[in-house]
């Protein structure tokens, strides 16, 4: 993900947790958060997506999942702080037509 939206000119700030991907978005205000559902603990990056909406609710969240079909079949997202999902592994057109469309 980061090199694909890299080659693309875009900037990249990545986060190996989320505590340390919600301190990220606190400090550098992002325009677009990309957040791997399942990263130290199951639910890491439903927590991490929750804390950063409550920071800043206009900050748009993307779940990134092995199973985001399933997810969105069985699951609000919007109600577990994200606005859309990307299936792993991930497809790099789809990637980066969905951030040129949040962010340009």
């Amino acid at each position: 993900v980061q090199t694909i939206l890299s080659a693309k000119g875009y900037v990249i700030i990545s986060a190996s947790s989320g505590k340390q991907g919600f301190e990220l978005a606190q400090q550098a205000n992002p325009d677009l958060i990309l957040c791997d559902m399942m990263m130290e603990t199951i639910d890491s990056g439903m927590q991490a997506a929750e804390q950063i909406k409550k920071l800043n609710n206009d900050i748009p969240v993307f779940l990134l999942s092995s199973i985001a079909d399933m997810t969105a079949a069985t699951t609000q997202i919007r109600d577990l702080g994200f606005i859309g999902i990307i299936q792993k592994p991930v497809e790099p057109a789809r990637l980066v037509s969905i951030v040129q469309s949040i962010i340009g």
